[in-house]
């Protein structure tokens, strides 16, 4: 057992940030450095890319300084989709040339920032700089993830004043060790909110079971969120319904500062389904591969439609509610042989969301096609989605498997990290002596 594993629990006051270290800060006296100062003008990095980003910002200048107009600026203005990046790494103003693309906003995780901080040395000054003050690693680990997230905010700001809230959010997510604590999640929670103190910045919360009723709680403070995770209908649903919970029982005269988007996976959802076909071996089954995760997301889309509509809705409308946006995540393809654009094309719709890695960013600002497909065809949609209940797909097996997949994934790239980082704080000290 990794020595992060042992620590878990160890006392209720860390429940929002300390679920793996020994040392680590109390919610209420967690310092953090003061906010770094405004990023340069935009020209000023316009040709500076980090070495994982560099072939996509790269490929968006024109010129050599100038970011031509993509299908992203398309996506948003014509079909009202806002597209958003599913990556964060320093040097964060690198970011300025996606925006000028038209990306929108960022996602983040416990995998994205593991890749982030264990292969690049521009946070080694400040986790330096915080071993020395006598930081614990996940303390540490936490200030690095948060000024990142402030820094990346600062980005997004003015989409979100011009949109008055209704983009240019930034999600950084709590504990993947949370996923089945109702009450450390609404802590944890609370505590990234007070201390990334950004007006766009968006909590992530998990769809699990313990943690819908944590977002109603959540929203109901008046915190925005972005709920992560999601993989049926089922669970969908509830957490619609947490949010118009959270929204009605906030007490607020003024909801418009509250956003919400809801992240449905598609990708991963295929991978699995997939596999499951490919057992049954028939043409029937056969002909039905790479079909699942777009019938499953047209129907959430009819469901999101069904929710946001009639009186209960049209109550809090009067209040300034927004809609608790789907957001299409997993939209990378993970089968070499389907198009590159399968899970971003075919979910085209309005007021949605979708966010793209490198790989599917890159793809559609290629080729990608702009048009509302998201209901073009949802007959087709139920009846694939029929279909594979009939072959024995059973879509709540397949919600509850992905859900814990995930969960465990993220777990398992939160302690690789929190190992790498004492690695590394190990290194320094033994340089120190």
């Amino acid at each position: 057992m990794s020595h992060v594993q042992k620590n878990i629990h160890k006392t209720p006051s860390m429940a929002s940030i300390s679920y793996l270290s020994s040392r680590a800060t109390p919610l209420n006296s967690s310092p953090f450095l003061p906010p770094p100062p405004p990023p340069p003008p935009t020209t000023a990095v316009l040709l500076r890319f980090p070495s994982k980003t560099a072939p996509l910002a790269a490929s968006l200048l024109q010129n050599g300084s100038h970011v031509k107009r993509t299908t992203l600026h398309d996506l948003y203005e014509k079909q009202g989709q806002s597209p958003w990046y599913d990556n964060l790494c320093r040097p964060v103003t690198d970011l300025l040339p996606l925006i000028e693309s038209g990306v929108r906003g960022v996602t983040s995780n416990p995998t994205i920032f593991q890749k982030a901080i264990s292969t690049s040395t521009a946070y080694n000054d400040q986790f330096m700089e915080l071993v020395q003050g006598g930081k614990d690693i996940e303390s540490a680990y936490w200030e690095l993830v948060v000024k990142d997230i402030q820094d990346a905010c600062r980005m997004f700001e003015p989409i979100y004043d011009e949109t008055d809230g209704g983009d240019g959010y930034v999600s950084v997510e709590v504990s993947p060790w949370l996923g089945d604590d109702t009450q450390g999640t609404i802590d944890a929670a609370k505590w990234l909110h007070k201390v990334v103190d950004r007006p766009n910045v968006h909590i992530k919360i998990p769809a699990t079971t313990a943690c819908v009723p944590s977002i109603k709680e959540v929203i109901s403070f008046g915190i925005s969120v972005n709920v992560t995770l999601i993989f049926s209908l089922s669970r969908y649903e509830a957490v619609i319904d947490a949010y118009l919970d959270g929204l009605e029982a906030s007490g607020l005269d003024d909801l418009s500062r509250i956003a919400s988007v809801a992240s449905f996976y598609v990708s991963r959802v295929d991978t699995l389904v997939d596999s499951t076909l490919e057992k049954i071996g028939t043409p029937e089954a056969l002909e039905l591969r790479g079909k699942a995760a777009n019938a499953q997301a047209a129907l959430a889309f009819q469901l999101y439609q069904k929710k946001f509509s009639g009186p209960r809705w049209e109550a809090l409308v009067k209040k300034g509610a927004k809609k608790q946006r789907l957001l299409w995540a997993s939209t990378n393809v993970k089968n070499p042989s389907y198009p590159d654009t399968l899970y971003v094309a075919p979910l085209v719709g309005p007021d949605t969301v979708s966010t793209m890695p490198d790989e599917a960013l890159q793809a559609f600002i290629d080729h990608g096609t702009v048009g509302r497909t998201i209901d073009s065809n949802v007959s087709e949609a139920e009846g694939i989605y029929s279909a594979l209940e009939k072959l024995g797909i059973d879509w709540s097996y397949v919600g509850s498997r992905l859900e814990v997949e995930g969960l465990v994934s993220f777990k398992t790239s939160f302690n690789s990290l929190l190992d790498n980082l004492q690695e590394k704080a190990n290194s320094m000290i033994l340089v120190s002596m």
